[in-house]
Parts: structure tokens; C-alpha cells; sequence
């Protein structure tokens, strides 16, 4: 009769397995497991949130100040909604490294726009800009007085630019920016410009230095504000400099009589205004001023370096707006007749009180170069009237 065999027992576990220790070590490395798969799903799973389009239906300003930590910025755009965890918000930007990258400024922040984006946008600072025209032949008073009326700005101005120390633009800036940053990146862009323009000066310029540039700039500023005209007007002060002829331009005896604070607009310059005593008269004093009666711009800077090829060494007002230019004393006598008639006959003196050439000096007949109308936009002041040379 057949018998079943008997089945041999199993192996008996090791004592080594069985040993306290080797299964808590199995315990550990379970939970070290699971841990890392958790971590790993939940990184995964918060990327997703960082990164995926938030809950704000309509775009939001949302301003940062200088010195805001991360705590508190994601606070603030937990309190406007734009994201609906901070601490997701903080960790997807540790995440990122970025934590000492965000910038401040005022964002305008889209609907929807992911944790991401916002994040992104505040790294590269890409705020709300704003902008700030100032116009060409401004003062360095005037320029700060209108940088000081900018509410977006912020910051006090310490002191008062040097004369023609500043360049003439629009500047973009974002809330929070400060005026003296303004004035700063004012006069390194007015450095590099002249820099560039000096450099491609025409050959036979009489000015010595990029700074006598400026002053001769500065006058042709004040003196028109059509741009097809500046060259013609550096031209002829040009001309007069190589023949010891003095300037004669009233925009430098408003400076010597109102400095940077400019003519008031209900002053109008007589004749006794043209014997001011300051250096910066070029009625009474022959060669360029001591420095520049304002700031001037790009166009002007470039009109003086390279100036028209002419030999006029007069002009006046045509009553359009622009000036008529002549080579001799007695075209421009002509010309002020003419400017007279289209005045109805209010032209001043300017021709019958025009002095001899022994009166004054010059090395040519000392005609009379009244001023145009300066640009209202640039200087703030009425129109000039038309004056005699001396």
C-alpha cells in the first residue's frame, strides 16, 4: 500500500533576519520609501499648482516696496488674490532659487496669471512703467523743480545739477524709483552722448572743448525750436566767433539777469536789460559765457559740433515762426524792415538803434542777432521781444 511522503519543513528563518534591529531597519527604509514617493508626488502635485493659471478674474496693481521680504510679499498677493497660497508661493520661489531676486515696483497682474508668472514678473522687475518728458532747454533749476512735482517719484534732490550738466529725454521709471536715480542716469546719458558727438566734431570747429560745445548748444537751444533751423543758428554764432564778433543773443541776458529760474512770463527784456552786468551777457561781453545758460538736446549738441556751411552772421525773426539769415549787415537791415512790416510796424528798434561797428568793437559790423521766440515748451517763457544789438 502506497504511503504519502513526508513533506520536509521549511527552512527555518534566519536569526539574523529575525534580529530587532534588521527589522527596524526594514521599517525605516518602508517609511524612507514612501516618504520619498509622497514628496516626490507632492513636489510634482505643487509644480503643477505654481505653474498652472491662478483664480484672478481681472487684472490687479499689486506694489512692492523697497525692502519687502518674501513673507510679506506673499502676503500682500495672498490679500489682493492673486495667488491662493502663500506658502506655496514662497516654496515654488525657493524652489526657484529666486528668493532674493524680486524686485520691487507696482505690477499690474494679469488674470490668471500663475504663481509662475508672477514670480518671473518680479525677478525681472517688470513693473508699471511710467514716464517723465523733459523738454529741451530747460534749466537745471526747472528740471528739478519738475522732477520734484512727479508723484510717482520719491526721494529728495540733495542740490541742483550743474548747468547743462543734464541730457534732455523721456525716462521711463517704475513706483518707487527715486529722483536722484533720474538725475543720475540724466547725466550719464548726457556724458556719453556729448562723448559721441565731440568726437565727430567737424575739423575746423573754433570751440576748444566738448564743455564750450555745451555753452554754444545751450545759446542755440534758447534761440530756436525748429529743428531745420539749429544748424544755421550754430552757423552763424560759429561765424561770429572766428571774427571776434560778439554774440549778442537775449537768451543769455535773461540768464544773467534771472539765472536758472528762468524769466518770469510777465517780463519782457527792454533795452536797458541788454547792459546787465554778468559775465554771461554776450551784449557786453565778447566770446562765449562762462558756462551754459540751459540744458541742451541731442539736436543742438550735433547742430554746434556740425554746423551749416554758411557765411551768415544774422538773423531775425520772419513772423512765421522761423528766422530770416543773412551774410552782410545790409540784407539783415532788409530783413527787419520786412519783419517790421509783417509786426504791423511793432519792431522795435532793432534796426535804427543798431550801434556802429566802431561802437562795440567787433571785428565785423556789429549788427544787430535779436532772438527768436524760444520754444515755450522748453524754457516756460513768454515770447522775447525783439532787441537791438549793442
Amino acid at each position: 500500500m502506497l504511503q504519502p511522503e513526508v513533506v520536509p519543513p521549511p527552512p527555518q528563518r534566519s536569526r539574523a533576519v529575525r534580529h530587532p534591529l534588521v527589522i527596524f531597519l526594514n521599517f525605516v527604509l518602508t517609511l524612507v520609501i514612501v516618504a520619498v514617493i509622497a514628496g516626490g508626488a507632492g513636489l510634482f502635485i505643487g509644480r503643477m499648482q505654481f505653474n498652472k493659471p491662478g483664480a484672478l478674474d481681472q487684472a490687479r496693481t499689486v506694489s512692492i516696496d523697497r525692502g519687502t521680504s518674501l513673507g510679506a510679499i506673499a502676503d500682500i498677493l495672498t490679500r489682493e488674490g492673486a495667488i491662493t497660497s502663500k506658502w506655496l508661493f514662497m516654496a515654488g520661489v525657493w524652489m526657484e532659487r529666486e528668493q532674493n531676486n524680486l524686485k520691487a515696483g507696482e505690477y499690474l497682474i494679469p488674470a490668471h496669471a500663475s504663481m509662475r508668472d508672477i514670480m518671473e514678473a518680479m525677478v525681472g522687475g517688470k513693473g508699471i512703467l511710467y514716464s517723465i518728458s523733459v523738454p529741451e532747454g530747460l534749466t537745471s533749476q526747472q528740471i528739478v523743480d519738475r522732477l520734484n512735482a512727479d508723484p510717482v517719484l520719491v526721494g529728495d534732490i540733495s542740490e541742483v545739477p550743474p548747468e547743462g550738466s543734464l541730457l534732455p529725454e523721456t525716462y521711463k521709471f517704475t513706483r518707487g524709483d527715486t529722483r536722484e536715480n533720474i538725475l543720475s542716469r540724466m547725466r550719464r546719458d548726457r556724458d556719453r552722448t556729448l562723448t559721441d558727438i565731440w568726437n565727430r566734431r567737424a575739423s575746423d570747429s573754433p570751440l576748444k572743448s566738448a564743455e564750450e560745445l555745451v555753452v554754444l548748444a545751450s545759446i542755440v537751444e534758447k534761440e530756436t525750436g525748429i529743428a531745420d533751423e539749429r544748424s544755421r543758428v550754430a552757423a552763424v554764432f560759429i561765424n561770429r566767433l572766428r571774427l571776434n564778433m560778439r554774440l549778442q543773443s537775449d537768451p543769455t541776458v535773461v540768464y544773467a539777469k534771472f539765472g536758472g529760474k528762468g524769466k518770469p512770463s510777465d517780463y519782457t527784456l527792454s533795452k536797458d536789460d541788454l547792459s546787465t552786468d554778468s559775465p554771461y551777457n554776450t551784449y557786453t561781453n565778447g566770446g562765449l559765457p562762462p558756462g551754459p545758460i540751459a540744458n541742451p538736446g541731442r539736436a543742438s549738441l550735433e547742430a554746434v559740433a556740425n554746423p551749416s556751411r554758411t557765411r551768415d552772421l544774422y538773423f531775425v525773426a520772419d513772423g512765421s515762426g522761423g528766422h530770416a539769415f543773412a551774410e552782410t549787415y545790409e540784407d539783415h537791415l532788409r530783413n527787419v524792415a520786412r519783419w517790421r512790416q509783417v509786426n504791423g510796424g511793432n519792431g522795435g528798434a532793432a534796426a535804427a538803434d543798431a550801434p556802429d561797428a566802431a561802437d562795440d568793437g567787433d571785428a565785423a559790423p556789429a549788427a544787430p542777432v535779436p532772438v527768436a521766440k524760444p520754444k515755450p515748451a522748453a524754457s516756460g517763457d513768454a515770447p522775447m521781444a525783439l532787441q537791438p544789438d549793442q
